[in-house]
C-alpha cells in the first residue's frame, strides 16, 4: 500500500517574548492510503499543532514552521505557494476542528457553510450544491435535513454540530481527513455514534485519517497505528495492538494505567502520572519525561534518547525500553 502522506522531521516553533517553544520537535510518521492513525497524548505535546502544520494553518506571525517535509503524494506542501495550498484544503485534505460551535461560522446557516465548500472547489450551480448538501446531511446521519439546511449552528446539538462538521469535511471527497478530538464535550454514547460514523465514511470512501485524542478507548478500536507525543516529539510508534500488549515506554505505560478497567475491582485505584508536563520554554537537559519518570536512570537526565526502532516495526524514544515488558 502506497504511502499518502509522509512527515520528515517537521519542526513547528513559536517566537515569544519568554522565549522560543518547540511546539512540533522533529516529528516524521507516515500515513498509506485508507490507514487511520493516532496522535496520541496530554494537552500541549503538539499533537494539533503537528496538524495545523500539515493544513499550513498554523497561527501568525508568532507560530512558524521551521524546518522538514509534509509530502502529500509526493509534493511537498510547505513548498506550495498560498493559492495552490488553498486548492488542496478542504478538496486533497479536510480537517475537523476540535469544538464545532467555535469551528462553525454562527451567522451563516448550516446548508450554506456546506455549499460554500463545495462551490469554492466543485463548479456546481447553485440548486445542485444545496441537492449535494442535503445528501450529505443525510450520509451523516442528520435527522430533517431539509429543515435543518436552514438552521443555524446555535440551534443543533453538540453532536448533531459535530455531525456537520465532518459533512464539511467529506464534502468534496477528500483523501486524508484530520481529525481533531472529535469528541470533545460530547456524552459517551454521541461519541460512539460519531466514531462509528468516521469509520463508517473511512470504510465507504478509502479515506485515511489522522485521529488526535486523549482517549486511549478510542486509540484501541479505531487505529491501526499509534504515535504517542510527549514535549513535540514522537516518543512511542506501534500498531494499536502492540502498544496495548507490549508498551516501550513509561509514558505510555502511564496513560495506559490511567484509565478505568472494568476487569478491575470496583474501589480500584487508578494510577496516575505524577507531575506536569514540561515547561516547553525551558524544556531538560535529558529526556523530557525523566522528571515524572518511575524508571528514571543516571542516562536519562543528562542525555535526551532518540526514537530506536525495536522489534515488530516498534519504536520508543526510551533508554529502557528493553526492560518494560
Amino acid at each position: 500500500m502506497a504511502d499518502l502522506l509522509q512527515v520528515r522531521d517537521l519542526k513547528t516553533y513559536f517566537y515569544t517574548s519568554q522565549g522560543v517553544v518547540k511546539a512540533v520537535d522533529g516529528v516524521s510518521y507516515d500515513i498509506q492510503e485508507g490507514e487511520t492513525v493516532a496522535l496520541v497524548g496530554e494537552s500541549g505535546c503538539g499533537k494539533t499543532m503537528s496538524a495545523l502544520s500539515i493544513m499550513r494553518l498554523v497561527p501568525r506571525p508568532q507560530g512558524k514552521i521551521e524546518d522538514g517535509e509534509i509530502l502529500f503524494q509526493g509534493r511537498n506542501l510547505l513548498a506550495l505557494d498560498e493559492e495552490e495550498m488553498r486548492k488542496i484544503r478542504g478538496a486533497e485534505i479536510a480537517m475537523i476542528f476540535q469544538e464545532p460551535m467555535s469551528s462553525l461560522n454562527p451567522v451563516l446557516t448550516i446548508g450554506r457553510q456546506i455549499t460554500e465548500t463545495l462551490e469554492a472547489h466543485h463548479p456546481v450551480s447553485g440548486e445542485e450544491a444545496k441537492r449535494r448538501a442535503l445528501d450529505l446531511l443525510r450520509l451523516v446521519g442528520i435527522p430533517d435535513p431539509a429543515q435543518r439546511f436552514s438552521d443555524y449552528p446555535h440551534q443543533l446539538s453538540g453532536g448533531m454540530r459535530q455531525r456537520v462538521m465532518i459533512a464539511i469535511a467529506v464534502s468534496c471527497g477528500p483523501k486524508l481527513i484530520l481529525a481533531d478530538e472529535p469528541t470533545t464535550a460530547l456524552d459517551v454514547t454521541i461519541q460512539a455514534q460519531i466514531l462509528e460514523l468516521l469509520r463508517g465514511l473511512s470504510q465507504e470512501f478509502g479515506l485515511a485519517m489522522i485521529i488526535i485524542t486523549h482517549n486511549l478507548g478510542v486509540v484501541a478500536r479505531y487505529a491501526d497505528r499509534v504515535h504517542v507525543m510527549y514535549a513535540g516529539k514522537i516518543i512511542e510508534s506501534a500498531s494499536a495492538r502492540e502498544i496495548y500488549q507490549n508498551p516501550r515506554h513509561p509514558y505510555t505505560l502511564g496513560l495506559l494505567h490511567s484509565v478505568p478497567r472494568l476487569d478491575q475491582p470496583r474501589r480500584a485505584k487508578l494510577d496516575p502520572i505524577e507531575g506536569q508536563p514540561p515547561d516547553l520554554w525551558n524544556l531538560p537537559e535529558g529526556c523530557s519525561f525523566a522528571p515524572r519518570c518511575k524508571f528514571v536512570a543516571e542516562r536519562c537526565v543528562r542525555e535526551a534518547p532518540p526514537l530506536r526502532d525495536l522489534e515488530n516495526h516498534h519504536r520508543s524514544a526510551c533508554w529502557v525500553a528493553e526492560q518494560l515488558r
